[in-house]
């Protein structure tokens, strides 16, 4: 295993450990108030579609800045993983009709006629999830490289969620940040 892989995977679990000792009442308020900044923020407004992910366990909840997008009439669209660092977009409408993947996430179906692609030329906005940002938008993932496979291509503005305890100054100090891994253009934290 290289030094980086070694790096990312002992901050990985540091940032679990932070992450599940945040009261879920504390972590509740946290998410509102970033939902709040998310849907109020120039990016949002301005998106026709909103990418985002669906959030699961203790990461920062999703669902507000979901139902925001579609009472602005907002294209919602969630990704499905479908190969080795590969995901598809796929529009919703509801959170009812979602599977549960190996990984354990809800995704939608796969459906040619619900597909959101990038090349539309419809204002896009991007949703990332992380375990750790730091001051330059870098992300600390889950490990797949699903989402800097995504970022490499994806031309609208992206913002990656994260609580203040997960907000690190330099992840570069942190030994993490590899020749594939890609910043963000915003981080929101509280």
């Amino acid at each position: 295993m290289s030094d980086i892989a070694t790096a990312k995977d002992g901050l990985r679990a540091r940032m679990r450990a932070v992450r599940k000792a945040i009261p879920a009442d504390e972590r509740a308020s946290i998410d509102a108030k970033i939902a709040e900044c998310v849907c109020t923020s120039p990016e949002f407004q301005s998106a026709d579609v909103v990418l985002t992910y669906l959030s699961m366990g203790a990461e920062v909840e999703t669902r507000a800045i979901i139902e925001r997008a579609w009472e602005l009439g907002k294209v919602v669209a969630l990704p499905r993983c479908v190969g080795p660092r590969q995901m598809r977009w796929f529009k919703v409408t509801s959170l009812d009709s979602l599977e549960l993947s190996p990984f354990g996430v809800e995704e939608p179906y796969i459906d040619e006629a619900a597909e959101q692609t990038l090349s539309t030329g419809e204002r896009m906005v991007a949703i990332v999830p992380g375990m750790a940002f730091d001051d330059e938008g870098y992300r600390l993932g889950y490990g797949g490289g699903f989402y800097d496979t995504f970022l490499a291509d994806f031309e609208g503005p992206s913002i990656g969620l994260c609580r203040s305890a997960q907000h690190i100054p330099s992840l570069k100090a942190e030994g993490v940040i590899g020749e594939y891994d890609l910043p963000v253009d915003l981080v929101i934290s509280e």
